[in-house]
């Protein structure tokens, strides 16, 4: 699907509405089924950063990021058997230390930007660039658990 932004649409309306966009498209496909959609977005202010298509563009996060504070916002979206959608956005504020060029490429050289929103992986080698975190880990892995389970058990899905 397509995942870009619509003309001056905010962080905060995007993630929701992929993950939305995401879990009606599955649903329609498993009726009687409960379908969870989900997305992440990173966001510096109201721009919202890419996954990166290349190296370039993921130096270009990594140095946007640098030195600040940033949100990642997580988008879900439960379909129950019935129809009922129950949706949920998540944020969570991380903070980056300055990274200087010699982590930027070494970042870049551990190719683990690839495929992730913002260009880097908090569960990965750039923890080590988080200085801090507010609000759900999860969230900025990319699928916040809490929140899930939450939503899940409102659909009548008990979790063991």
């Amino acid at each position: 699907m397509d995942e870009d932004p619509r003309p001056r649409e905010l962080p905060r309306e995007l993630a929701p509405r992929l993950a939305s966009a995401k879990a009606v498209t599955v649903a329609a496909r498993h009726p009687g089924d409960i379908v969870v959609g989900a997305d992440t977005v990173v966001a510096c202010g109201r721009r919202i950063l890419p996954k990166p298509a290349d190296e370039t563009e993921a130096r270009k996060c990594l140095q946007l990021l640098s030195g600040r504070r940033h949100r990642v916002y997580g988008g879900l979206m439960v379909v129950c058997p019935d129809g009922r959608q129950l949706g949920r956005t998540v944020v969570t504020m991380v903070s980056m230390k300055r990274l200087s060029e010699s982590e930027i490429r070494r970042y870049l050289d551990s190719e683990e930007w690839r495929g992730k929103a913002g260009g880097y992986a908090i569960q990965g080698r750039a923890a080590a660039f988080v200085k801090s975190i507010n609000g759900s880990y999860s969230n900025v892995v990319g699928l916040p658990l809490y929140e899930l389970s939450a939503l899940l058990e409102g659909a009548g899905y008990r979790l063991p």
